[in-house]
């Protein structure tokens, strides 16, 4: 919600545009979608209307896993933007996907102490604002 709309503004939900929609429906769905490169056949995220690896404009979308592993991560004590602050402390984490790519996003439903590099993560969907974007997170396959 925009500051001047009656609330304050909010740093955790997506700029929806037309290239982006189709990645934010299906996060909405509880689906995580990939760009792949039809020129070199790599994978990549963030969504991007070239490819970064050979700059082909033949990358279409594609359903991903939902699988990762943890390649690192911090946990965040203190973030003053909203609403990052009431949810602190969290775990920021760079995931690398079944795919190939690397993903910047949260790990949930595992203690601090118990996270460790390479372990298997499956994709969750948490529900943000008024509209309910789904924005993917990852938790712990099996127990943590």
């Amino acid at each position: 919600m925009a500051a001047g709309s009656g609330g304050p503004a909010r740093f955790d939900l997506p700029e929806t545009d037309a290239f982006s929609r189709p990645y934010w429906d299906a996060a909405a769905d509880g689906r995580l979608l990939l760009r792949r490169c039809g020129a070199c056949g790599r994978a990549h995220h963030y969504p991007r209307e070239l490819c970064p690896h050979c700059w082909s404009e033949a990358v279409t979308w594609e359903r991903a896993s939902g699988r990762a592993t943890l390649y690192t991560w911090s946990v965040v004590h203190r973030n003053d933007l909203p609403p990052f602050g009431a949810r602190t402390p969290y775990v920021a984490a760079v995931v690398d996907l079944a795919e190939g790519p690397r993903m910047m996003t949260e790990v949930v439903e595992c203690g601090e102490g118990d996270l460790r590099v390479g372990m298997a993560l499956e994709v969750a969907f948490r529900e943000e604002g008024e509209g309910a974007v789904g924005v993917p997170v990852f938790r712990p396959v099996g127990r943590c």
